[in-house]
Parts: structure tokens; C-alpha cells; sequence
């Protein structure tokens, strides 16, 4: 299979679309709104309490801006909230070309959306196995796999696609999206690319880690096995 290789992208990308499911919910307060009114007609998809936590800050303009990515799919939550946003429909969206005619006939064949920005920070694994007396199986519980999964094909495809993993740069790319018309440049998507991948190898070695000094005796003792 021959690969995919891109020759023409848009040097700054208005942002319509917008996929949003966090573990860490700081800095939504002041991000969301300020999203909206850079992007007014703006489509945020998300999931679970992340989707609750911006209906409560929208009030009644969640109508207009907010979708659940499960009436978006046609395709509830897995009991637990294990599979949410793992669907052919997501992640066409993501990694789908502009300039790509096969990748748009896809889109409208879905009726599917180009995803323009992922804001994704995932489950504390670091966190749960820094506490005293953590269990493999609290350790097993706590690996996301949905959120490395966005902020990777969102970052592969930083030629269109802002993959956003921290709280930190809400405000920067807030000012930038109003100060440019809804929009985002190359420079800040590659920026955003650079920093989705550090994170996601962190948490990838984080979870290695661990593991790496359980024993299978420590794993059996957790479970009851049948």
C-alpha cells in the first residue's frame, strides 16, 4: 500500500470543530467561553463529565455549541466509559486531507466532520501509582486508551489539526484564535504536535514502568481467578 504522502495544506486553519474530553478539567472556566467567542458557530464533541462540565458553563448556549460525540457516532458509551471516542467517524475526522478528494467524498459519504482541534489530557496514571499501597489492577484501571489515541492522530496531522494537551496554552491559543479570526497557524499546530508526542511517550513510559516491577504473583493476588 503505497503511503500517503501530503504536498498542499493551509497555512492557518479556522477552527468549526472541536473534540473535547479531559481528565483535567482546570482552565475550562475561562477556555470554552473565550473559544465561542472567537468561534461563535463553533461545534464542540464531547463525552462523559467533560460534557457536563460544559453544559454547566454554557448554560443555555450549549444547544448551540455543544454535541455529545455519542449522538454525533449514533453509538452510546461502553458501561465504565471504556470506549467513547474510538469510532471510524472520529477519526476520519482527524486525519482526513483538505486537499485529499477521496478523504472529502469519505466525509460526506459519513456525513462526517474535519476535526480541527483536540483538547485531550488523560487518566493520572502518574498520580494513581504514586500512592501508597496501589494495586496492579488500580494501576490497570487508570491507562487511557481513547485519549493517547486522539492526541496522537490529532498530532500526526498537525498539518491540519491543533492536538491540544495543556491547560497551560488555553490562554495563548485563546488570544490567538481572537486575534486572527478563529484561526490557527502551522507554527502553533507543529508547536502542539512537538509537545502531544513528549506527552504521550511520558505517559506510555510512566504505565512501562510500572509494570516493568510487578511480578505475576502480585498480579494473581489482586484477582479472583476462576
Amino acid at each position: 500500500m503505497a503511503l500517503n504522502i501530503v504536498r498542499e495544506i493551509d497555512g492557518r486553519i479556522k477552527v468549526r470543530n472541536v473534540l473535547m474530553s479531559v481528565s483535567d478539567k482546570t482552565g475550562l472556566e475561562a477556555f470554552v467561553p473565550a473559544l465561542i467567542a472567537a468561534c461563535p458557530d463553533v461545534k464542540i464533541y464531547s463525552t462523559g463529565g467533560t460534557y457536563t462540565k460544559i453544559k454547566e458553563i454554557l448554560g443555555d448556549a450549549a444547544d448551540k455549541n455543544l454535541v455529545a460525540v455519542s449522538d454525533y457516532t449514533g453509538q452510546p458509551e461502553m458501561q465504565g466509559g471504556l470506549v467513547k471516542t474510538l469510532d471510524f467517524k472520529i477519526y476520519l475526522g482527524l486525519l482526513s486531507e483538505t486537499y485529499n478528494d477521496a478523504h472529502q467524498e469519505d466525509l460526506k459519504r459519513l456525513d462526517a466532520q474535519p476535526i480541527d482541534m483536540v483538547v485531550v489530557n488523560l487518566y493520572p496514571f502518574k498520580e494513581t501509582v504514586a500512592k501508597e499501597g496501589v494495586t496492579p489492577e488500580m494501576a490497570r484501571t487508570n491507562i487511557d486508551i481513547g485519549g493517547p489515541c486522539m492526541v496522537r492522530a490529532s498530532a500526526k496531522n498537525y498539518l491540519r489539526v491543533a492536538s491540544v494537551t495543556d491547560p497551560l496554552d488555553y490562554s495563548a491559543l485563546a488570544e490567538e484564535l481572537s486575534s486572527h479570526g478563529g484561526t490557527l497557524g502551522l507554527d502553533t499546530r507543529l508547536r502542539l504536535m512537538k509537545k502531544a508526542f513528549a506527552h504521550t511517550a511520558e505517559y506510555d513510559t510512566a504505565i512501562a514502568s510500572f509494570f516493568s516491577t510487578r511480578t505475576w504473583e502480585e498480579v494473581e493476588a489482586t484477582y479472583n481467578l476462576h
